[in-house]
């Protein structure tokens, strides 16, 4: 007796010492783990993707057969997500016995935005799926423990006096209610399509791998937690990574691209906590998935759970991004499809005025972006010495995309991505801005109940959040009584550190950025404006979902029932603003003298990267135009402006950043 207990005392014991930060569960290791698999070097630069690199029907059959065998060992029943390389949902099955809903908790006692909020999941599964395929390339693969290590408020998170993650805000990106996306309609379609919950920074999301390329992502969700990992320090045994693990074997990202193989401002990323080695059960001894004694499952808007899908093949024009043939002649661009060989974002000219860009001075800036973007040496892509892979977008100031291109083999998220700098960027520095910002609608922030076997779903109002106030605290902040009028010409990076929860950013204790909240009310789940903006859209989008057959749930909002409600197709109330804004650097307002006349997003293979092909791509552009359009005259720029004493940031390019050239300081004097 005395024996048992004392094995019991040190099995709590390792159990204990073995959980950090994230959303951790007990669990199994097996008495006979697998052998690591051999995952050799990929020798992929960005051109192996071709017409037969796709997820089967049958792979997607033995990547959830070998997630639901480590789920059953582990005792941890999930709902477990496969979806391809442009977001097409392949399967969602879920285990008997699998919860119905998990909570969104940054673990930081914050009251209001997600935090609290129940959703269901499958959603968060989905989520993870596709955050683990769009955050990964043939030179890089991310999971969802990456994600969390790089959008949070220290970097790395945990390490105080830090500055943010790079990719702070990237999680309210890809969301339901984005302009960009494709919608489901049935089977697959042409991509990229949206994650019901944006990007996901809860670990248990991976890419997917066919000879060397990616193909796809998978996401579990079994713990009944979405949250994060706030000490990437330490090394968790997370019950969802290990279910998700289970199911990468024989699609592992090769093992010189993974995350842990790659640097950002010299500091490791993190891919996973786990190996295989770490897994309770064998993933090659797993039954077939017809043994399996769960189910596929219904998902309004992303699955019709009659049959398991095969995936489209990535570059090709059913996945919606092919190679483009006519407007960017030997450059190597990819351009979006429709589906029937159609550019979905040609060049055209804008919808503003005398003053608007013309077709041929928006297809010169994506000309001279892509050659500044081929020569530019990427940042996070393996192996040393690529060229950066990027996506480029174009807006006039109505926030209407006018041209969106991308160099191969970038990541899919940096689509959406770059259309929401450009247009940020518009934004902040159009004469619009305060007005359309006092104009909008209190954003209401709710606690939900959802009760699953009896179809009922009960939201309450628990706080909410004054947009217009953010206009007052900005000119606070500034000194500036008609700031945000376009006197000011605002990049992602000069907005970006006006929205982090310390200014400057990283240094504790300080007050907060004007487009913040405070640092104890702040989480990646209720950080500011850019959730304020879209809040209520992704929420509108929670209770259509629950509400479309077969859910039917009846919905009752402070203890009315709420009738039928369609999902928005647009994420924010301004029209200026359709896929909400993105607070990390990459874009530039575009002017015409010193009239704005649009905005220039860049998102992809480092943020130096992404802020000097926008800054080095207009001004380029304007070279070759004759100065028709340029770069914001240096006075207008946000750099010149000093609140409590520190200068904003305009655009922060790399050094040595080219691949053909010694060329330093090449932002310098522009």
């Amino acid at each position: 007796m005395r024996a048992n207990r004392i094995l019991w005392l040190a099995i709590a014991m390792a159990a204990l010492t073995g959980c950090g930060g994230g959303s951790n569960s007990a669990s199994t290791e097996g008495t006979a783990p697998p052998p690591p698999q051999s995952t050799p070097d990929s020798g992929c630069t960005g051109s192996c993707a071709n017409a037969q690199t796709f997820l089967s029907a049958s792979d997607v059959q033995t990547a959830i057969a070998q997630a639901a065998a480590e789920a059953q060992a582990q005792g941890k029943p999930a709902v477990i997500a496969v979806v391809d390389r442009v977001g097409n949902v392949l399967a969602v099955y879920k285990m008997n016995g699998a919860p119905d809903t998990v909570t969104i908790t940054s673990g930081r006692n914050v009251t209001g935005g997600l935090e609290g909020l129940k959703v269901p999941g499958e959603l968060a599964a989905i989520a993870k799926a596709v955050t683990g395929a769009y955050l990964s390339s043939e030179g890089n693969a991310f999971s969802t423990r990456t994600a969390s290590q790089i959008v949070q408020e220290h970097f790395n998170p945990g390490v105080l006096g830090t500055p943010a993650g790079p990719l702070f805000g990237v999680q309210f990106s890809q969301l339901p209610c984005s302009d960009l996306a494709t919608h489901f309609t049935s089977g697959t379609g042409v991509g990229p399509h949206n994650s019901p919950l944006g990007l996901s920074a809860d670990p248990g999301g991976f890419p997917l791998y066919k000879s060397g390329t990616p193909v796809g992502g998978i996401g579990v969700a079994a713990d009944g937690v979405y949250g994060l990992d706030l000490n990437v320090m330490d090394k968790d045994r997370n019950i969802d990574e290990l279910i998700a693990m289970a199911g990468t074997y024989s699609f592992g990202a090769p093992a010189d691209r993974r995350a842990d193989t790659i640097t950002a401002g010299g500091i490791s990323l993190r891919f996973s906590d786990v190996g295989y080695s770490d897994l309770a059960s064998h993933p090659q001894s797993a039954p077939p998935y017809s043994a399996l004694t769960g189910a596929l499952m219904k998902v309004p808007g992303y699955f019709d759970g009659s049959a398991i899908l095969a995936g489209t093949a990535f570059g090709q024009t059913a996945s919606g991004v092919r190679p483009d043939t006519t407007l960017y002649p030997g450059l190597d661009a990819f351009v979006l499809d429709d589906g029937n060989g159609d550019n979905r974002y040609p060049p055209k000219d804008g919808t503003d005025g005398a003053n608007a860009l013309t077709a041929h001075e928006v297809q010169t800036i994506e000309e001279q972006a892509l050659m500044i973007a081929n020569r530019a040496r990427a940042q996070i892509r393996n192996p040393l010495g690529s060229q950066a892979r990027v996506s480029i977008s174009i807006v006039d100031t109505n926030g209407v995309a006018l041209a969106v291109a991308r160099t191969r083999d970038a990541p899919v998220f940096g689509i959406d991505v770059s259309l929401q700098k450009a247009r940020t960027a518009a934004f902040n520095s159009g004469s619009y801005a305060a007005n359309v910002l006092q104009s909008l609608a209190p954003v209401k922030y709710f606690a939900d109940n959802i009760d699953v076997p009896n179809k009922k779903a009960a939201f309450t109002t628990i706080a909410q959040s004054n947009i217009s106030d953010y206009v007052g605290t900005v000119r606070t902040f500034l000194g500036m009584p008609d700031a945000l009028t376009g006197n000011v010409a605002f990049t992602d990076r000069a907005g970006g550190n006006m929205s982090r929860p310390f200014f400057p950013d990283g240094v504790d204790g300080n007050p907060n950025g004007p487009f913040s909240h405070p640092y104890p009310q702040w989480s990646p789940f209720q950080e500011g404006l850019q959730l304020d903006l879209v809040y209520n859209a992704v929420a509108l989008n929670l209770v259509a979902y629950l509400q479309a057959p077969p859910n039917g749930f009846a919905v009752t909002l402070d203890g009315s029932a709420l009738g039928t409600v369609t999902a928005p197709k647009a994420c924010t109330a301004s029209p200026h603003l359709p896929n909400g804004v993105q607070v990390f650097p990459g874009s530039v307002p575009i002017y015409r003298g010193s009239t704005l006349v649009g905005g220039l997003g860049v998102s992809g293979d480092g943020v130096d990267q992404d802020d000097m092909v926008s800054f080095l791509g207009l001004y380029n552009a304007g070279v070759v135009l004759n100065g028709t359009i340029a770069n914001a005259p240096p006075a207008m720029r946000a750099d010149q402006l000093a609140p409590q004493g520190v200068h904003l940031r305009y655009v922060q390019c790399p050094q040595s950043p080219f691949l053909d050239s010694n060329a330093d300081n090449v932002c310098d004097g522009k």
